[in-house]
């Protein structure tokens, strides 16, 4: 059986470990335009020269002999023969396969700003190629403009809080981060990178750049008619999956990515997905149980991802730690919201017909233990007496005359 896993990011690195673990025999061919293994969600690290390229790696330094994967690096996929079963890459190089994973992720999408396609000097931040880029640009240039505050957006410009350099954040939202945070979370950040140096401009988007004659931005306009020095531009504020090599092959595609289910199957029953490919923007532990979850599947172990909210993220921005768990701002007024907001510390939970799906947790994280013992036993708020916040281990655990600890939700009545 020949396995091909396309990609080197999450998703296809523990898809390769789960397939070696399952097919000790098998063949393993591991395809990736990255000639590295890399995190990318400490990239910011690299960039401010807090981690070496060794310390952004987060596999075993033999990963390839370990795993005795034919990794064939600096390679991309430029289309796909269904009915051959054979991969196709550049060079139209043919690979053939039994079982082929897509874990291709994503690149940045830089919308149409009238102007920038005259300009060279703006980048987006998502591999490793963008910040080598961008450590050059720290020695060079003054002005930086990043557009986007989510996660990515945050990312590169702590990156370059302590390089010289002057940072200004622009996105379209009312605050930073708005899918993690709500209003009363980002504050905090926000005064942080205020008090940082860092120029931020909240619901306005980038209407045009000005572009000099040798081709560099010299200053962004925004929608309320501010204008911004800018000697250099990086945009954070959107991806998009890499699926245009599988153009007219006949996968089924969403307007987000490559469509495929809970065990990882797309519409051919050889081929799977996992991670960023999807579109939606998987959080890492998401995209590493799809790896596993669609190798699982690839090798014929039937297995289901299920146990993941659609967003979560654990954040530790200039000192400041918070917890964001799926729904934080309900779209209507059929949600219940429970908050705690006390001497620095902030907790909030929504839930919907007793079931919670959404939390917060902003300067003590140690509620999240308890939050998830509430979230795996599926306990109903509704029927909870004692106020959320005041709830502990005591109210989950009873220890038994055998010495033994035992779950009881009368506790919580």
């Amino acid at each position: 059986m020949r396995y091909v896993v396309i990609g080197s990011s999450a998703a296809g690195v523990n898809a390769v470990r789960e397939l070696r673990k399952l097919d000790p025999q098998g063949e393993i061919v591991l395809v990736s335009k990255d000639e590295h293994i890399y995190s990318r969600c400490i990239l910011h690290q690299y960039l401010s020269g807090e981690r070496t390229l060794e310390r952004l790696n987060f596999a075993e330094p033999d990963f390839a002999e370990l795993y005795r994967v034919n990794w064939m690096k600096g390679r991309e996929a430029i289309g796909l023969d269904r009915q051959a079963k054979e991969l196709i890459l550049d060079g139209d190089e043919r690979l053939s396969y039994d079982k082929l994973l897509i874990a291709t992720g994503s690149h940045t999408f830089v919308p149409p700003i009238k102007g920038l396609d005259e300009a060279d000097n703006y980048i987006g931040f998502r591999n490793l190629d963008d910040i080598e880029v961008l450590k050059e640009v720290a020695k060079t240039c003054s002005h930086i403009v990043v557009l986007g505050s989510g996660l990515v957006g945050i990312d590169c410009a702590t990156g370059y809080l302590h390089m010289g350099v002057k940072v200004t954040l622009v996105d379209f939202a009312s605050w930073l981060l708005n899918k993690q945070l709500d209003e009363r979370a980002a504050q905090p950040y926000i005064d942080a990178f205020n008090a940082a140096g860092v120029e931020q401009h909240y619901g306005v988007g980038v209407n045009e750049v000005h572009v000099d004659d040798n081709h560099k931005i010299y200053e962004v306009v925004l929608s309320d008619g501010t204008v911004i020095p800018c000697d250099f531009f990086v945009v954070t504020a959107g991806v998009r999956s890499n699926v245009e090599f599988l153009k007219d092959s006949g996968l089924e595609l969403s307007r987000f990515g490559l469509i495929y289910n809970e065990f990882g199957e797309t519409n051919d029953p050889d081929i799977y997905g996992a991670g960023d490919v999807s579109g939606k923007s998987p959080i890492w532990p998401a995209a590493v149980k799809e790896g596993m979850v669609a190798a699982g599947n690839m090798v014929g172990k039937r297995e289901q991802l299920t146990d993941f909210f659609a967003s979560k993220s654990t954040m530790s921005f200039l000192g400041i730690h918070t917890m964001s768990l799926g729904i934080v701002t309900p779209p209507d007024d059929t949600y219940r919201v429970d908050t705690y907001d006390q001497n620095g510390v902030y907790k909030k939970i929504v839930s919907k017909d007793g079931m919670i799906v959404g939390a917060l947790l902003q300067g003590d994280l140690a509620y999240g233990g308890v939050l998830q013992q509430m979230i795996a036993r599926r306990i109903d708020v509704r029927r909870v007496k004692k106020p959320l916040f005041d709830i502990d281990y005591s109210d989950f655990f009873h220890e038994r005359s055998d010495l033994e600890f035992t779950y009881e939700e009368e506790g919580l009545k």
